[in-house]
């Protein structure tokens, strides 16, 4: 690596940091907290036996596990024009990675809450309790540190993820990496610039986890 090239990743590094704090962690904030909303929805869909819906939710669940999400990407971001639905790159990525969270984390929420003693809801039952007052008062509190570090995996995993966005005209980390490197020609290591600054929010986000399921270890 010659003086050149130190000096062009020095000048790139904040041109890297900037979209990571600006697109890259917002994006995988909001996606993140919409999709578990829509986990927990389809995972109590399906413990609760809803007819129709239960059905629906298990077919949602099987086609965005089924399917790349780049090619989701793709349907949301190129395709829908063609139905008349315009979304801009950003709701477009939102939508495609909240509904993949949503149908991932349903089965951990779902796994989370069948592990729980089945008679607790009975007993809840017989103290009055509705299926939503059983659910959020007794049941997935005690789900929430089963389900708590897959989930945390989930989060990390959507943080790479995002870096599909750039198929859609996002500008976020690996973008903006791919525009000085078609600049500079310097694609090994401005890529390779791209996945430290990646490395460093994972890492980040690993500490976060770990310290939060001793904390949940603590409460138990």
């Amino acid at each position: 690596m010659d003086e050149r090239i130190v000096a062009e990743l020095i000048d790139a590094f904040p041109k890297l940091i900037r979209p990571a704090f600006m697109m890259t962690i917002p994006l995988t904030a909001l996606s993140f907290s919409i999709g578990l909303i829509l986990a927990l929805i389809t995972a109590l869909v399906q413990i609760a036996k809803i007819p129709v819906l239960r059905q629906l939710a298990r077919f949602y669940i099987w086609i965005i596990r089924c399917t790349p999400m780049i090619v989701q990407l793709f349907v949301v971001y190129f395709g829908l024009p063609n139905v008349g639905i315009r979304l801009s790159s950003f709701p477009s990525a939102v939508l495609v990675f909240s509904v993949s969270v949503g149908a991932y984390c349903s089965e951990t929420i779902r796994a989370a809450i069948e592990s729980v003693p089945a008679g607790q809801l009975d007993a809840a039952y017989c103290t009055g309790f509705t299926f939503p007052q059983a659910m959020f008062r007794i049941i997935i509190p005690q789900a929430c540190s089963m389900a708590f570090p897959p989930l945390s995996n989930s989060l990390i995993g959507l943080v790479k993820d995002t870096s599909l966005a750039y198929s859609v005209a996002l500008v976020e980390v690996l973008a903006t990496a791919q525009r000085i490197a078609a600049r500079t020609y310097d694609y090994f290591w401005l890529y390779l610039e791209a996945a430290f600054v990646y490395l460093i929010i994972c890492s980040v986000l690993t500490i976060i986890q770990r310290r939060a399921e001793k904390f949940l270890e603590r409460r138990r």
